[in-house]
């Protein structure tokens, strides 16, 4: 599949987003390449201050959280004196992660969702930190991240350890995709080692950052996603020529789900200028009737997901938090990242059913059948030629692995920490689910897609509507005719980009 992982190119020159402004999770994308950070005076006078009081209260002999004290079970304890030791403990002992690593453009997106949460100014971390991440962001560096080790309970303490673990010098990066040693790394992108005290290191490690950029980027694809649910279930209705009644307006509206009517609506737009063939059953199979109440009702749970994570995005996920205008240092649970967590897992079942939905198109398209006579395997010369073929039972495994992993990770509490995270919301996992399934997604629509043009060449109808022939044209540019068997995966990439790109422009993104 492509490269591009989902993401819409948007140029080469470096993007940008502005610290005090709303971040949309759309944005966490623009964070695969060069972004430049704006740091208003507002925002630098809010860190500055809660800074200042940080210090205030740490020297006034009060016991403060991570500051003064060990972590986790051990807060009993007193912390180590030094602030570059208290540092290095809040760091080292997390470095145990394993697994692969996350990819850079994850990795630098939970940057950009970190950066936020301190900029609010609840943190207490110096100016030197935020400015560090804002210039690490606006080069090719990305931290080098093991995808396993967080319970999403205490923030993402491992994983975002990781993070300053490389902005420190330390462990590997990647500069420009090669992955090398840190302080390597650091050098070819022109950047300072960071250098940190104790409260500066756990601000960095103990939030929902990780979590929220991985649900964030998964949400940005399910929302193409479900546009391109529309889009093709609509080129798939006029190739076949079957009726629209089950768009009606009316019909749609007594159901009474607002994001039902939407997407009966998107489909119906891509119809206009379609016709039926009138050789079609009175009612079709639910893989054509029922797209607007499915695709309608996966909208609403990606809805829903947007709105956990945008709140995670520009709340504040930290432990203990400061508020110098009242002079109150407060401990809590700002890092439990149960909102996302069963935000994720919600995104991943409506993810599924729309997997479930594009490979039962695709059986539909392949089975003669079910298509008024179009050749099995929309193969040219049946039993010579295969074309499809592959690439349905290519759709059936993916489709089975998303069913798979679709068994939530919100409920999957286990204690841990001496029984100090004695219930814990795995929002980490879930995200990651979440991400990798809208990524397989896009497998499902790329081969529904090659499917339908396939199925023009060896007989369906050329789409009457005309901005689904366009699409069609499209597409057809990406992936010639089959006449004989050849591979499809590149193929298949270029077209789930294309797809991305198409809905996207309709979008006005």
């Amino acid at each position: 599949m492509s490269s591009t992982g989902g993401v819409v190119p948007v140029g080469t020159s470096s993007a940008a987003v502005n610290l005090a402004a709303a971040l949309e999770p759309a944005q966490l994308e623009l964070a695969r390449g060069p972004l430049h950070v704006e740091l208003p005076g507002a925002v630098r006078d809010r860190i500055a201050r809660c800074r200042e009081f940080v210090l205030e209260v740490s020297g006034s002999g009060r016991a403060i959280y991570g500051v003064t004290t060990g972590f986790g079970p051990l807060v009993e304890f007193e912390g180590r004196a030094d602030s570059v030791g208290q540092s290095d403990n809040t760091i080292i002992h997390h470095i145990v992660g394993h697994g692969e690593l996350l990819p850079p453009a994850v990795a630098r997106a939970a940057v950009l969702a970190r950066l936020f949460s301190l900029a609010q100014g609840r943190s207490g971390v110096s100016e030197q930190v935020v400015d560090s991440l804002c210039a690490m962001l606006d080069t090719e560096f990305a931290p080098a991240v093991p995808k396993l080790g967080s319970v999403g309970a205490s923030g993402d303490l491992q994983p975002l350890a990781y993070v300053a673990h490389a902005l420190r010098g330390h462990g590997n990066a990647l500069f420009q995709g090669k992955l090398m040693p840190a302080g390597e790394a650091l050098t070819r992108a022109g950047l300072k080692k960071l250098e940190l005290d104790g409260r500066d290191a756990l601000a960095l490690v103990n939030g929902v950052s990780v979590t929220a950029a991985a649900l964030g980027l998964a949400v940005a694809q399910a929302i193409r996603a479900r546009r391109s649910a529309e889009l093709l279930s609509a080129l798939m209705t006029d190739v076949l020529g079957c009726g629209t009644e089950f768009t009606s307006v009316g019909l749609l509206a007594a159901f009474g789900h607002p994001d039902v009517a939407d997407s009966g609506a998107a489909i119906r737009t891509w119809l206009e200028g379609s016709t039926p063939s009138g050789e079609r059953p009175l009612q079709e199979v639910y893989s054509i009737r029922c797209t607007p109440q499915l695709i309608g009702a996966a909208g609403t749970s990606v809805r829903h997901a947007e709105e956990v994570v945008r709140r995670d995005l520009n709340g504040v996920s930290d432990n203990p938090l400061f508020f110098p205008e009242i002079k109150e240092v407060v401990h809590g649970g700002n890092f439990f990242g149960q909102p996302s967590a069963f935000a994720a897992d919600q995104l991943n079942v409506a993810l599924v059913q729309l997997g479930n939905l594009a490979e039962r198109q695709l059986d539909l398209l392949v089975d003669p059948r079910r298509t008024s006579g179009l050749p099995p395997m929309l193969s040219p010369a049946p039993g010579r030629q295969h074309a499809l073929q592959g690439v349905q039972i290519s759709a059936t495994a993916t489709v089975a692995a998303m069913r798979r992993a679709a068994v939530p990770a919100s409920v999957q509490s286990l204690p841990t920490n001496l029984h100090n995270q004695d219930v814990v919301p795995f929002g980490t996992q879930a995200a990651f689910v979440a991400l990798d399934q809208a990524n397989l997604l896009r497998y499902l629509h790329a081969a529904l897609a090659v499917a339908l043009r396939q199925a023009v060449h060896v007989g369906a109808r050329r789409p009457q509507a005309p901005r689904l022939a366009a699409v069609l044209d499209r597409i057809a540019e990406e992936v010639p005719p089959i006449v004989e068997d050849r591979p499809l995966d590149v193929a298949l990439g270029r077209v789930a980009d294309l797809l991305d790109r198409v809905v996207s422009e309709v979008e006005g993104v």
